[in-house]
């Protein structure tokens, strides 16, 4: 099974691909906009590309972290916008979109649910067998999410 796993974003949106056959990653990176640009282009590429790594890969779910934003706002409204179009994609391409708390990703692949970022990260190249952290630390957190993903489909705690 592949599993893409998402950390959303409208500046830097973090994806990692999962083969849950041996749990490896197939591929991971990050697609980034502009500053500069309007918020409709930068949507618009994140869907865009977003349409092309579910081209690509063909993964049978995606995993998508769910947002929790106390401080910014704007930065809170354009980062929903930008997981709304990443579902979009999700969605026109029938693939089923699964989401995750923080705290649940951080449970799944540490066990602890207040775990350091630092601590996920390192944890998460353990898992998968790699040399070094992925970076940037989006992708780290896409393969995090994918991770959280595999370990729970089997769940029977897992709303299916």
């Amino acid at each position: 099974m592949l599993i893409l796993g998402i950390d959303p974003g409208y500046a830097i949106v973090g994806y990692g691909v999962l083969d849950t056959n041996g749990m490896k990653p197939e591929a991971y990176g990050v697609i980034r906009t502009e500053a500069g640009e309007k918020i409709e282009q930068r949507l618009s590429e994140i869907y865009d590309n977003m349409c092309e790594l579910l081209r690509v890969f063909r993964p049978d779910h995606v995993a998508i972290e769910k947002l929790y934003f106390n401080t910014n706002e704007k930065t809170a409204i354009n980062v929903s916008q930008a997981r709304g179009v990443i579902i979009l994609a999700c969605v026109k391409c029938g693939v089923k979109v699964y989401e995750y708390t923080p705290l649940q990703v951080k449970m799944s692949v540490v066990g602890y649910g207040r775990a350091e970022k630092k601590q996920v990260m390192d944890m998460t190249k353990r898992l998968l067998g790699l040399k070094a952290i992925p970076k940037p630390d989006d992708a780290a957190d896409a393969l995090a999410i994918a991770l959280c993903h595999a370990n729970s489909i089997g769940s029977l705690l897992m709303n299916l």
